[in-house]
């Protein structure tokens, strides 16, 4: 378990702001969920990459199995794209990771 957290660790950024991860979305997916693919972080949705869907879908994934307010999530960069980069409010970064490894996959 601690070798994962460590991994989990190196995807994490520490901001002023708060901790951020970077994720690549794959829209209209057959399954929803978080996996570590290639060295990256990857979210697999079902929704289609229109009017903020896939992005709102990510940001509920996140919320509902981390446990953490949607309101304290933030896509702050990528809207228009695959690559976006989520800010976590108001929560420490080890605490982030442990959440994290609960909930991510290993894909390699």
């Amino acid at each position: 378990m601690n070798k994962l957290i460590e991994e989990i660790e190196k995807f994490i950024e520490e901001t002023s702001k708060g901790p951020e991860i970077t994720v690549y979305v794959k829209p209209n997916s057959d399954r929803e969920e978080l996996v570590v693919e290639g060295g990256e972080l990857v979210f697999y949705t079902t929704e289609p990459p229109v009017q903020g869907r896939a992005n709102a879908s990510l940001i509920r994934y996140l919320s509902r199995n981390t446990r953490i307010s949607s309101s304290r999530i933030e896509i702050v960069y990528g809207w228009r794209s695959r690559t976006k980069k989520i800010l976590f409010k108001d929560i420490k970064p080890e605490t982030l990771a442990e959440k994290l490894v609960g909930i991510i996959k290993k894909k390699d």
